[in-house]
């Protein structure tokens, strides 16, 4: 259903590097990039993508707003979540069982809202 998702960034350049570390743990890579803009996938899924606001406006956080990424298993939420935390993220809920998912939560360098899951029996 879903395409792909942008997020706004003040600092294009920081934001490549947090995310080009997670798509290569997650097996993808750069899909498109400009100037301006910059997308992550794989051919046929869905891809998030970062870009500075094209109104010249500061980007911000949007409040209630998280992009999900599906992990393979436990340990990759793990590596996900460590990951991020190493380049620079803020930690918003620890790895571990969460009502049938196993999932963790984490910011962006910009202050993004993303989260790592599992569903499914290992995710119990």
């Amino acid at each position: 259903m879903i395409g792909y998702v942008t997020l706004g960034t003040n600092d294009l350049e920081r934001a490549a590097r947090f995310y080009d570390a997670l798509a290569r743990e997650m097996g993808a890579g750069r899909m498109m990039e400009s100037d301006r803009f910059i997308a992550w996938g794989t051919p046929g899924g869905a891809g998030i993508g970062l870009i500075t606001p094209y109104d010249g406006n500061p980007a911000s956080v949007g409040n209630g707003v998280m992009v999900a990424l599906a992990a393979k298993d436990r340990e990759q939420v793990d590596r996900l979540h460590r990951l991020a935390l190493d380049l620079g993220g803020g930690d918003e809920g620890k790895p571990g069982p969460r009502g049938g998912s196993y999932a963790a939560y984490f910011r962006d360098p910009d202050g993004n809202k993303l989260n790592a899951f599992v569903m499914a029996a290992d995710g119990a």
